[in-house]
């Protein structure tokens, strides 16, 4: 059995959670008129604030998720980002049929991915982290 105050395991969490909102972040930028999230949000007020903000949340806060920098933090804010984002953008339970089924799992989905930014905020970043290497030794 591993120790796992050295294990790679966090490392490879850290990985595959935050390419989510990394790849999600760059085709804000790449695409920011054409975004398909730009099209949903148009009836919130200021949609270009309003995607600018979730573009700056997804890219630096999967950033800083990645590299394990002031993780805990940074899992928060996208924890708390995605509890509006889920409700506003998957309400299954106002659809019928196909886009009902779509939304259910994206829901579902978003649902797993806050809970492993929980366990992220509560437990950090693991060794492989800037955190990591930024913690007095003892």
């Amino acid at each position: 059995m591993s120790n796992s105050s050295t294990s790679i395991v966090p490392l490879f969490g850290r990985i595959m959670l935050s390419s989510v909102f990394i790849l999600s972040g760059i085709s804000k930028i790449t695409g920011f008129a054409m975004e398909e999230g730009y099209v949903v949000a148009k009836h919130l007020p200021l949609p270009a604030v309003a995607l600018t903000i979730a573009l700056f949340i997804e890219l630096a806060g999967g950033l800083a998720l990645l590299a394990g920098w002031f993780a805990k933090f940074a899992a928060w804010i996208v924890f708390l980002y995605m509890i509006p984002t889920t409700f506003l953008f998957h309400n299954f339970w106002a659809m019928q049929g196909m886009d009902r089924y779509d939304n259910t799992i994206h829901f579902q989905k978003n649902l797993a991915i806050m809970g492993g930014l929980l366990i992220l905020a509560a437990f950090g970043a693991g060794a492989y982290s800037v955190d990591s290497a930024r913690a007095p030794r003892t």
